[in-house]
């Protein structure tokens, strides 16, 4: 009982170190919500596709420039990073943010709505932040001017990581986190823990998910090249069709998920998204492609998905007189939430937003490249409400019809700025 009581006070006096939020930080953040917003607004009205966001990072370094932040450019083709060193020594915080826009014709009736064309992979198409990365920029820059303005409150270093490509490099390119950690973006100054964030459609304003250990899944993108042998459509016998063969791969595939993934374990998708084949009505084509991705929440399921995907398309391609490989390409790791760091920021979140506003959350199958940054060292990553209260038919995520809430990011700039000030004011 007695070592229980000493802990029961300890608790006590990590709660109330957190739950104290200097008043000026506070004024400060609440008075720059227009500035974040107008920010926002900006970089939706003008968004840029992966490894093209040459705009979008001009503004983001001539702001932290302002701020007197060292920065560095071009960093990961179009990243930004700043420094940031407090007035007294310790340890290094990243803060990342992601910046780049999707390849989606917006449907919103905004006052800031995207008119933004452009041409992505041959194809004419509208440009759109889909996927709430303009808030997640906006919410960085915020970040960057309070805490640029109470430095004697930060015992260490922040370091803020403005990400291009997060959606995915164009095809031949590099780019991501993968390139900004190869560029050497979590050292000089080293970094010792990175934060992030992540804005969403369904989750009411005012309020935080999150998980410890995996969150989001590892993402694989694979391509299936079927072969077959070409003939006319009136003479199917005369010629091995290939469409025919993908439906039965297709087929096939989805029964590794409902008859061989273990779900009770972790979720598994598998989704075939593009089937290109033939030119005409009358003409059984002598190849098809299949274009997917494939999401995982355990290595140990990853590995056997991957495997029987494999040995699936070659064997159901030749039991119909053609053949098939396919070709993986890796795009996400795990999303991880160190348990420890995790545990250690709750009691800022549940301070900042309210323990009634902060819930845990079910791992989801979607996939960030925030996970590569996790894997160097240990990271949190957690999800900030950006739907309206009382709506309850939110648009998902890389939609057209995508919609966030202004009212959604001040909380993101009160989170982020005092999970620094926290963790870099805690003795190791």
């Amino acid at each position: 009982m007695k070592s229980n009581k000493f802990l029961f006070i300890a608790l006590l006096f990590t709660t109330s170190l957190f739950a104290q939020m200097d008043k000026d930080l506070l004024q400060d953040i609440e008075g720059i919500e227009s500035e974040v917003i107008e920010w926002r607004h900006h970089f939706h009205q003008n968004p840029e596709l992966s490894n093209r966001e040459f705009k979008t990072a001009e503004k983001i370094a001539k702001h932290l420039k302002s701020l007197g932040i060292d920065i560095r450019t071009d960093v990961g083709k179009t990243g930004v990073v700043g420094v940031l060193k407090g007035d007294g020594a310790g340890r290094v915080i990243a803060l990342r943010a992601d910046i780049d826009g999707l390849p989606v014709t917006e449907r919103n009736e905004l006052l800031y709505k995207s008119e933004v064309v452009t041409t992505f992979l041959e194809k004419e198409t509208g440009v759109m932040h889909a996927c709430g990365h303009d808030t997640h920029t906006a919410i960085l820059m915020g970040v960057a001017e309070v805490l640029s303005k109470h430095k004697n409150l930060i015992n260490g270093t922040v370091k803020f990581i403005f990400q291009p490509a997060e959606e995915g490099p164009p095809p031949g390119e590099e780019g991501g986190a993968k390139l900004m950690i190869k560029e050497g973006v979590l050292t000089n100054p080293d970094v010792d823990a990175i934060f992030g964030l992540h804005i969403n459609s369904g989750t009411p304003v005012g309020t935080i998910k999150y998980k410890s250990g995996g969150t989001m899944a590892a993402v694989e993108r694979f391509v299936v090249n079927v072969k077959g042998k070409g003939t006319h459509g009136s003479a199917p016998w005369t010629g091995v069709d290939p469409i025919l063969i993908s439906a039965k791969i297709i087929d096939g595939f989805q029964t590794i998920i409902s008859r061989e993934s273990n779900l009770v374990q972790e979720p598994a998708v598998i989704t075939v998204g593009k089937i290109t084949s033939g030119v005409r009505f009358n003409i059984i084509p002598e190849t098809a492609e299949l274009i997917g991705t494939v999401r995982t929440l355990d290595p140990d399921m990853r590995t056997h998905i991957i495997q029987r995907m494999t040995e699936m398309a070659s064997d159901i391609a030749k039991a119909y007189n053609g053949s098939a490989t396919i070709d993986w390409q890796n795009n996400t790791v795990v999303t991880f939430n160190d348990p420890d760091l995790t545990s250690q920021m709750l009691p800022t979140l549940e301070a900042v937003a309210g323990k009634e506003n902060v819930s845990t959350m079910k791992a989801s199958t979607g996939g960030e490249d925030f996970s590569f940054f996790q894997e160097k060292v240990p990271g949190f990553y957690f999800f900030l409400g950006g739907m309206t209260p009382g709506n309850t038919t939110p648009y998902p995520h890389h939609t057209p019809d995508f919609k966030i809430d202004d009212a959604g990011m001040l909380l993101g700039v009160k989170t982020l700025s005092q999970m620094s000030i926290d963790y870099l004011n805690k003795t190791k």
